[in-house]
């Protein structure tokens, strides 16, 4: 277990620490430093840790964004223009899920101690809607049907996360949390990668597609979904048999979600006692917005403002998501040495100065060294942004702490597409309109600057 800041030694370099008796979390944040210093895991176990990223990620990438989303809007609603409106709403739905129950599920886990059963029912249940939707035929009379089971792979995907990032300050000393953080992001980009890439070249591309499926009926489209649960199962089974879980405290499921859900009322009635998480999670509230605005409309950009066709996009996304692993991985290495803030607040520059030259931009050419470097500073900020949380998540309350990361990552995700979508009305110009995400990591940077780093409090001390 890795130096946390114990209450009453460095608690109040990270976090105001709360009065005493101040109510049922409390008695949470009270581990000693003898105690939080033997939590650190085997080199295998951090390995398996990392695949889990490489095995789920494929979801996002192929269902969510390249293949099966293209399959529902194109062939299996009755037109592109509503198949994206229903995506869309659904989309929704599944934000509006993530931001109530994400701390409440975090708050519950943290009262029964382990993570590692959440983890396997919430991924059962993404991989199990997943592969539901192998039985979408590309038909209108089937449009529900996809909806459902997108709606509740895209919710429970999210809920995986949770615990997930919470093993994260279980396995190593926290100057070692940015590195494994970045490297599981890398791993999550390139497994996700490796699985797009298997389907293009294996079914989506070829004339025949490989083990003879049926184009007419979209089966050589469909096996993705089918492809992304296998994978999903075959190389997250390394996480549960080798990564440690905390110790369960051996409370009934009902107890521990009553006590769970009065714990976390209590945690945001005292939120000013967890002032530095509760900046950084504004903070990142808000940058994570613009980079959530930039993920949906890079695009469209390309093909509205370059005339960039539907090939030469999927090749930038492929190219983008690469560079981005790269930077995820690089950065990792380096995170000892600078520390999460510091790599968060450098991306976060480095955005807006190439988010400026890419609205300035005529070059096509110029356009796609922009993108690439984009992609060097995407990945750095949200794997130094999860090892900043896991960093200062008081002891005891990570994936509660976790559940309001989640939260922060979809409160406010329609405001920058508003945004970007009104100043384009406006101004009647697609550069206007990518330059409002600029001014999302600006005032994202201002506020996190704010933010206390627990390592250099930690040296300080």
């Amino acid at each position: 277990m890795p130096l946390r800041f114990p209450h009453g030694v460095l608690a109040d370099a990270c976090y105001r620490t709360p009065p005493r008796n101040s109510g049922p979390a409390t008695h949470l944040m009270t581990a000693g430093p003898e105690i939080q210093s033997k939590r650190s895991a085997s080199r295998p176990a951090q390995f398996a840790w990392c695949l889990f990223d490489w095995a789920n990620q494929g979801y996002p990438t192929v269902i969510e964004t390249f293949i099966f989303a293209t399959f529902f809007t194109q062939a299996v609603a009755v037109s592109p223009t509503e198949g994206t409106a229903l995506w869309g709403y659904t989309l929704s739905v599944a934000g509006f899920l993530i931001v109530i129950l994400s701390p409440i599920l975090g708050a519950i886990s943290d009262e029964g101690g382990r993570r590692k059963p959440w983890l396997l029912f919430f991924s059962l249940c993404c991989v199990s809607a997943c592969a539901l939707l192998w039985f979408t035929r590309p038909d209108p009379s089937w449009v529900v049907w996809a909806l459902i089971f997108f709606c509740i792979s895209a919710t429970t995907f999210e809920f995986t996360q949770i615990f997930y990032n919470a093993m994260l300050s279980d396995l190593v000393p926290m100057h070692r949390i940015g590195r494994l953080s970045g490297f599981g992001w890398a791993a999550g980009y390139t497994g996700g990668l490796t699985v797009l890439t298997l389907i293009l070249l294996l079914f989506v591309q070829p004339e025949t597609p490989w083990l003879g499926l049926d184009k007419e009926s979209g089966e050589h489209v469909r096996i993705s979904a089918l492809i992304v649960a296998g994978w999903w199962i075959l190389f997250s089974l390394p996480l549960f048999m080798l990564v440690p879980d905390q110790p369960s405290r051996h409370l009934p499921l009902r107890q521990a979600a009553l006590q769970g859900v009065r714990t976390l009322l209590h945690t945001l009635r005292n939120i000013r006692h967890y002032s530095n998480v509760a900046r950084f999670l504004v903070a990142r509230m808000i940058y994570n917005d613009g980079l959530n605005t930039l993920f949906a409309f890079g695009a469209i950009y390309a093909a509205g403002t370059f005339g960039m066709q539907f090939e030469e996009i999927l090749l930038f996304g492929i190219v983008l998501n690469i560079s981005a692993g790269i930077g995820a991985f690089a950065f990792g290495l380096i995170d000892e040495r600078l520390g999460s803030k510091r790599i968060i607040m450098l991306s976060l520059v480095a955005l807006i100065i190439i988010g400026i030259l890419l609205i300035l931009t005529t070059s096509v050419a110029f356009f796609w060294v922009l993108g690439v470097a984009i992609g060097c500073f995407f990945g750095p900020v949200q794997s130094a942004s999860r090892a900043l949380m896991a960093q200062i998540a008081p002891p005891g309350l990570e994936a509660r702490m976790f559940g309001l990361y989640s939260l922060s990552g979809k409160a406010i995700a329609f405001v920058g597409p508003a945004v970007l979508g009104l100043v384009t009305d406006v101004f009647e110009s697609q550069r206007a309109g990518m330059a409002t995400i600029a001014v999302f990591f600006l005032i994202g940077l201002v506020v996190l600057a704010g933010v206390r780093d627990p390592r250099r409090a930690a040296l300080e001390k």
